[in-house]
């Protein structure tokens, strides 16, 4: 029987035998996994059950994968409907959801999914290109290739362009008449379209450097701050004041170590402890007066990096 641990460990084995740097399995958050290959980074959440997932942690998801400029994938084995099926994507909040045989597709062998599902049946995006092409090589209208295919020719004019997405059923008689494929696989691991981060609304030390803030419900950190004016600068991971004991703040120091090196993410806490020094563990520690008469970025950035070389 398939529990949620067989198959992270699935997951975290299929990527470590492709080349991934993964991150350790934190089970009870907004995400589960964090892996990187080159340029590119995973964030990975399982359910057995898809719908499992609820909204609040599925935003913080989004968001953080907006910032660590991650694709988030949501991997489970079945929904309230059934079994998930091979190929098939379902979304979950915006986020893609697949099975465990589709996410071994696109790892292993580069295949993508092409349908999606959606309330009314599967959909398929067409490409528009390979229909104009072909549309114009046999001599057809809109019209023509639109009475052929069963839909009106505004609905073809909508595929020819890209508007709407169409129903397999469509899509497998478009290419039956023009004998080519007209489908687009989606590559789930490709760098998404970068939205907008909601960031803390709140004025604090980091904002007035120049930070967006998120704060962080269900993650190992407190908090992410990002420099809203660049993508160039990696964004702090951070663990802020909550009044922890040194033993806790140690304790907490090894996830933040770990995600910050598969994220590319500068580790720091920021904290008021009088006993705790320059650092805990290998992660540079700033005292919260000190992060108030830091000018700009760049003098906060210069002492990370002074703290984490000692």
């Amino acid at each position: 029987m398939l529990t949620r641990g067989n198959l992270l460990q699935q997951i975290e084995n299929l990527l470590k035998s492709q080349g991934y740097k993964t991150s350790d399995i934190y089970d009870q958050g907004s995400f589960d996994l964090v892996a990187r290959k080159n340029l590119l980074i995973l964030l990975l959440k399982t359910f057995l059950n898809i719908d499992s997932i609820n909204e609040h942690n599925a935003h913080e998801m989004k968001q953080l994968a907006n910032i660590f400029l991650a694709s988030p994938i949501i991997i489970g084995e079945k929904s309230r409907n059934g079994l998930l099926e091979e190929g098939v994507i379902y979304e979950r909040y915006d986020i893609p959801t697949i099975g465990i045989d589709t996410f071994k597709n696109m790892i292993l062998y580069n295949e993508y999914p092409e349908i999606l599902a959606d309330r009314g049946g599967y959909f398929v995006k067409i490409d528009g290109n390979v229909i104009k092409q072909y549309r114009e090589e046999y001599s057809m209208s809109l019209k023509d290739l639109a009475n052929l295919a069963h839909v009106s020719r505004a609905t073809m004019y909508k595929y020819e362009n890209g508007i709407v997405r169409a129903n397999t059923e469509t899509a497998m008689i478009l290419e039956e008449i023009l004998n080519t494929k007209v489908t687009l696989d989606i590559d789930l691991l490709k760098q998404p379209q970068k939205d907008d981060v909601e960031y803390s609304d709140d004025v604090n030390d980091l904002s007035k450097l120049g930070y967006g803030v998120l704060s962080t419900n269900k993650s190992p950190f407190d908090a992410v701050a990002k420099m809203k004016s660049s993508d160039k600068h990696s964004p702090l991971m951070a663990n802020v004041e909550k009044n922890r004991t040194e033993k806790t703040l140690k304790r907490m120091a090894v996830p933040l170590k770990d995600l910050s090196m598969v994220t590319t993410s500068e580790p720091v806490f920021i904290i008021n402890n009088e006993k705790i020094k320059e650092s805990i563990g290998t992660i540079p520690v700033i005292k919260s007066w000190e992060l108030k008469e830091f000018e700009n970025s760049k003098e906060l950035l210069k002492m990370i990096k002074e703290r984490k070389e000692n």
